[in-house]
């Protein structure tokens, strides 16, 4: 199985107008594909914010395989 880092962020802009992608959350999944990992994050980062939905918290879901550490 294949290890993941899913990140979530969201654009927020400060007084001066200017956007800023502010991290929500971060999650390693260990997966088969990159879709199960981002079905598995989202459904984490639901659980643990009390949401029904991850849009609520976050405009972004990028999701990014992670290297394989030798034994």
């Amino acid at each position: 199985m294949r290890t993941y880092l899913v990140t979530f962020r969201k654009l927020v802009p400060d007084g001066c107008g200017h956007d800023h992608r502010a991290l929500q959350k971060r999650v390693v999944v260990a997966a088969r594909s990159d879709v199960a990992a981002t079905y598995a994050a989202k459904a984490m980062f639901c659980e643990a914010a009390g949401i029904v939905d991850w849009r609520l918290r976050a405009d972004t879901c990028d999701v990014v395989e992670l290297p394989k550490l030798a034994a």
